[in-house]
């Protein structure tokens, strides 16, 4: 099957991967859009589960401010050489992460990152509420459990939709710009600020 450069380029702007792993893509699935994305996908998080143990000491801190001025973020988002930090790709996926953050107002970047207590908290208000709905006690534990979970996507940027296309995770979109750019990256932490919000 013959693969035209129309499919090609929208492949490469749907995954960010590059020319000849999407025509290869497309050959291995006769051609099958969908099929091409997941395994470009899946492609990019063995790439990023690679170099994962890899130090991220350089990056940037990107700045944000939203609604003229009422909502800030900065985030420092890593990577390995200071070479990369200073590229096109790694200061829009800054950006974009700071775009999230100010749009979706998580409080965590990942799940580790919840202190106990929170949790606990959490699982003991959860476990209450379905009591007092009536929930059977044998039903209750997973209850519990979907309603972490669903806290966790809530609150945890690395979970949450991304913004500019719900169909994926921001750790799935990482993990494609770590694939992209061949060197392993991290969001280490972020500060988002609200006006007439309490410390």
């Amino acid at each position: 099957m013959s693969i035209g450069a129309t499919q090609i380029k929208e492949l490469r702007e749907e995954t960010g991967a590059g020319i000849l792993d999407c025509k290869e893509a497309l050959e291995t699935t006769g051609g099958d859009f969908e099929k091409a994305v997941k395994i470009l996908r899946d492609k990019g998080f063995a790439e990023a589960q690679k170099r994962a143990d890899r130090e991220t000491q350089n990056g940037v801190l990107e700045l944000y401010n939203h609604g003229d001025g009422r909502v800030g973020v900065i985030v420092e988002v890593n990577c390995e050489t200071d070479f990369v930090a200073r590229t096109n790709e790694f200061r829009e996926f800054a950006h974009e992460i700071a775009l999230q953050i100010a749009a979706n107002a998580p409080m965590y970047v990942r799940v580790e990152d919840i202190p106990e207590d929170v949790i606990q908290t959490k699982k003991d208000q959860f476990r209450e509420e379905a009591l007092k709905e009536g929930k059977p006690e044998q039903v209750v534990d997973r209850i519990v459990e979907g309603r972490m979970n669903k806290f966790y996507e809530d609150t945890c940027l690395l979970l949450q939709d991304y913004v500019r296309d719900d169909s994926k995770k921001v750790e799935e979109l990482l993990r494609e710009v770590i694939a992209t750019i061949g060197e392993n990256m991290a969001i280490r932490r972020f500060v988002r600020w609200e006006v007439g919000e309490e410390a």
